[in-house]
Order: structure tokens, then C-alpha cells, then sequence
């Protein structure tokens, strides 16, 4: 059995929580040097389209190399970065906006995050509830599931936090690979085969409503994570999907007991002015349930883009059912039929 599944996965992307806890070398603090660098080319690009800024409209001479650096650690590292300090309590929206898609543009090129053609993403409650199968868990206050999203590296800038709750929380899935590898090898073969994944009213053209992705892929010998339990179980809201078998639902609830394990993952409270980075390949992400303020000046409200990477790894043929195309730095995101064009808004619609 375990001759035919991929090898135990070694090296900095198969770490464990309480090691990265106690390991903080994945904060990252901006000096005023750094601050002042990027002060000045938001105020360059003060009356720009954000949504067309590149790097070189966003120069930074002294903060790009160590942007470069955290991207080879994205990518081949333990996965993630944690950028703290942009100012963004004395900076408009429009300024923030700007400076986390100026910073992003150094890391990659931003995809459509949403139907709407989003670049920029906007991580607020709605009032919306996730039984609606056409929301999507971020515009809920509920706790998000261990997931991954369609790009290479997704970035958070947090504006504004929670009264309560809100933690942003990561476990390596190369680390839960090899613990179901270890414990459960008979349920990897399902695991990487495909499963039907809800596409959450987010439909390209000529495609289904739901797309099948295996949660591990193996390709070129790097072991590819793709998940999202809540919207595998919506999927089946399709009668033509494919049926998941007890054995499916077994293998997934290892998946969540795995990543729900303290063992594994790191929790993270974030502060505003901090920019996350993660790498979706090597990552499962979440987030903490919370209590927002009752004004709404003061709710939590965090910025996102998702990136395709130059020098991000290949990706097996059938990603392209999600992510459209496998070129890399050029992949990922939401494009469907009445997407008219890519753009940065300012406010959650």
C-alpha cells in the first residue's frame, strides 16, 4: 500500500503549530525606513487605477528584495509570512488599498477573486448566512473551514479586528498528509481521486456548477493540496455530482480532525497593519468565528488578494477546471459569463 502513494513529505512546508509558535521568524516588521518607502509610492500613485498597478508603477527599493525573499519562502519554504506595520489607522481606505495591492504586486499578479471581477477583496460580515448556497464564507461572521483558495498565494491586510474572535489559523496539509499516510494509508487513494466541490453559483463558461479536483494531487513530484469541505457537502446538492461513499466522508473527517488537531496547527490574532501571506498549495487555511463591534466604523474589515506567482510550481492538467489555465503566473481566480472587467473596489458589494 504504502509503496504506491506518494512519499512522506520532508522539508520547512511539513511543519507543525506549537513549533511555529515559538518560531516567530515568520513576522516580518516594517521599519520606518520601509513604511516611508511605501508612503511614497501610494502618494505616486495617488490618482492610479489600482487594479492596473504593477510593480514597477509601485517602486521599492529597499523593501522589494526582502519581498522577493518572502516569496521564495512562500513558495518553498514553511509557506507563509506575516508582514506587520502599514499604518493604516492614519491612512484612508483608498491609501491602504493601495499600498497592500502595490505590496502584492511584488509577490504576483492579481486574479478575479468573484463573479463581480474583484481583484480586490473585501473580508466583512455581510449579514449573510453560509446556508445560502450562493454565499460565500467570508461574508459571514461564522467560522470559516480548513480550506484552500483558487490561486497560489492569497494576502490578507487587516484594516480593522473583531470585538471577539476572528483568530486566523493555518496547518500544513503536507503535514496532514503524512499523518494520514502514517495512520490511514487505506483512505489516501480516495483522497486523491476526484471529488465534486461546489462552485458557489460561480459558474465559467461551459463548465458545471461544481468542479472535481482530488483534495492531494502528486505531480512532478510535489504533493498539491486543493479543499473545501463546506462546499464538497453543497456539492451533493447536485444529483448528477458524483456521490461521496461513507469512505469518502470518513477520509474527509480525518482531513478535519487533522487540521482542527492543536498539534498541528498555529493560531493568529492579527493586528491592523498586518499583511498575511499564504501559500494555498502547501496550506489549509481558516478562521475563527466572531463577535463584531456594533458600529459599523469599527467592524472588522480585512483587505484580500488572491496571486498567480512567477515561479510557483506546476499544476496537474485537471486544475484548469478550477483555475482555468495551469501556465504559471498566469493562473487562478473567478471569471464567469458577465464578467466585464477587473477591478479594485474600494467597499464590499
Amino acid at each position: 500500500m504504502l509503496a504506491a502513494l506518494p512519499p512522506e513529505q520532508t522539508g520547512p512546508a511539513a511543519w507543525y503549530g506549537p513549533a511555529m509558535a515559538k518560531d516567530t521568524s515568520w513576522i516580518s516588521p516594517l521599519s520606518p525606513a520601509d513604511v516611508a518607502e511605501v508612503s511614497a509610492a501610494v502618494a505616486r500613485n495617488a490618482d492610479a487605477d489600482i487594479a492596473a498597478i504593477t510593480a514597477a508603477d509601485f517602486p521599492l527599493p529597499g523593501l522589494a528584495p526582502r519581498l522577493a525573499a518572502i516569496r521564495e519562502e512562500l513558495l518553498h519554504g514553511r509557506g507563509f509570512a506575516l508582514l506587520r506595520g502599514l499604518p493604516v489607522g492614519a491612512w484612508s481606505i483608498r491609501e491602504s488599498a493601495t499600498a497592500f495591492y502595490g505590496i502584492g504586486a511584488h509577490i504576483g499578479r492579481a486574479r478575479s477573486q468573484n463573479a463581480k471581477g474583484h481583484v480586490l477583496g473585501h473580508v466583512k460580515d455581510m449579514g449573510l448566512s453560509s446556508t445560502d448556497p450562493t454565499v460565500r464564507i467570508y461574508q459571514t461572521a461564522e467560522r470559516q473551514t480548513y480550506h484552500t483558495d483558487s490561486c497560489d498565494v492569497v494576502g490578507l491586510l487587516c484594516l480593522k479586528t473583531a470585538k471577539s474572535g476572528g483568530l486566523s489559523t493555518l496547518v500544513s496539509s503536507s503535514t496532514i498528509f503524512n499523518e494520514i499516510r502514517r495512520r490511514r494509508p487505506d483512505l489516501l487513494p480516495l483522497l486523491m481521486g476526484p471529488i465534486a466541490t461546489d462552485r458557489r453559483g460561480e459558474v465559467p463558461a461551459g463548465m458545471k456548477p461544481w468542479f472535481e479536483i482530488p483534495p492531494f494531487t502528486w505531480h512532478e513530484g510535489q504533493l498539491t493540496a486543493l479543499y473545501q469541505r463546506q462546499y464538497i457537502d453543497s456539492a451533493q446538492r447536485f444529483p448528477e455530482a458524483p456521490r461521496l461513499t461513507p469512505a469518502h466522508v470518513e477520509a474527509l473527517d480525518l482531513i478535519d480532525d487533522l487540521a482542527n488537531d492543536p498539534a498541528l496547527n498555529l493560531h493568529m490574532a492579527f493586528q491592523p497593519g498586518d499583511v498575511q501571506l499564504v501559500h494555498n498549495h502547501t496550506l489549509l487555511h481558516d478562521r475563527t468565528g466572531f463577535e463584531d463591534h456594533p458600529e459599523p466604523e469599527r467592524r472588522r474589515h480585512l483587505l484580500r488578494l488572491w496571486l498567480a506567482v512567477p515561479g510557483a510550481r506546476p499544476l496537474p492538467p485537471i486544475f484548469a477546471e478550477r483555475y482555468g489555465s495551469i501556465a504559471v503566473g498566469d493562473r487562478g481566480g473567478i471569471i464567469v459569463p458577465g464578467t466585464t472587467r477587473l477591478h479594485a473596489p474600494l467597499e464590499a458589494a
